[in-house]
């Protein structure tokens, strides 16, 4: 389910680059203005996102679709060792399927140098802008999922609100690292393009912000307010996870 899930999201984001990055689409050429492009693209893929964490696969599973997460989930004791090794296996193999996919099935437009396998590298500013950018991202989007997914009133908007996160990021941040959180995405990515450009940042820094929010959270609201690993908790079959739900 975890790998189905994030091998969805990198068939999203190939063919919806694709078709307003690649120069030849006429939705690029209709589309000159970049940001505008991006508020699209960012727009696709949150809702790719909420897709995702609200299908049955999504609520079964908890919607990780990222090493990342899976890891700071393991450090909050809501996931087992085991389990999250599987799951952080599933993503990276799953992300990396998924974009294998769509490059076959969009063919050589996806190796054009505007698309390239969607490869995340450092923007301008190069990899400590990116590093700083990532890991502050991951920061806010963990928190956001903390808040929210451990608040009786707000834990079914979950899901919407890590897919709103997902379309400003892509919008705003995207120049400076391409915009990734995620290690599993970026190396699915990284291998057919054969482009590894500070990779370390992508694999490091959503790692660290994520983290970092889990601490904080911890900090001030207690270990016990850490309900589930999941983004979105459904209630009706048993929860593979360390819960404190009641069923």
């Amino acid at each position: 389910m975890e790998a189905a899930g994030l091998g969805i999201f990198m068939i999203s984001a190939a063919v919806v680059t694709s078709l307003l990055e690649y120069p030849y689409s006429p939705l690029h050429q209709l589309l000159p203005d970049p940001v505008i492009r991006r508020v699209l693209i960012g727009t696709a893929m949150g809702l790719t996102a909420i897709g995702i964490i609200y299908s049955p696969w999504g609520k079964r599973s908890g919607a990780h679709l990222n090493p990342a997460v899976t890891v700071t989930f393991f450090r909050l004791g809501k996931i087992h060792g085991l389990d999250a090794l599987f799951y952080v296996l599933a993503q990276f193999v799953g992300g990396l399927i998924g974009l294998l996919v769509a490059a076959m099935a969009i063919g050589m437009v996806i190796e054009h140098p505007t698309v390239n396998y969607v490869v995340t590298v450092p923007g301008l500013g190069g990899a400590g802008m990116a590093f700083a950018a990532e890991a502050s991202i991951s920061f806010w989007l963990m928190l956001v999922v903390l808040i929210a997914s451990n608040q009786t009133k707000l834990n079914a908007w979950t899901g919407v609100f890590a897919g709103v996160l997902v379309a400003v990021y892509i919008t705003v941040e995207a120049p400076l690292s391409g915009m990734s959180m995620n290690p599993a995405r970026s190396f699915a990515s990284a291998i057919p393009a054969h482009l590894w450009t500070d990779f370390w940042v992508y694999l490091t820094a959503p790692l660290f912000g994520m983290l970092l929010a889990a601490e904080c959270y911890v900090r001030i609201c207690g270990a016990h307010r850490v309900l589930c690993a999941k983004l979105y908790h459904h209630n009706i079959t048993r929860c593979i996870f360390c819960c404190n739900y009641m069923h």
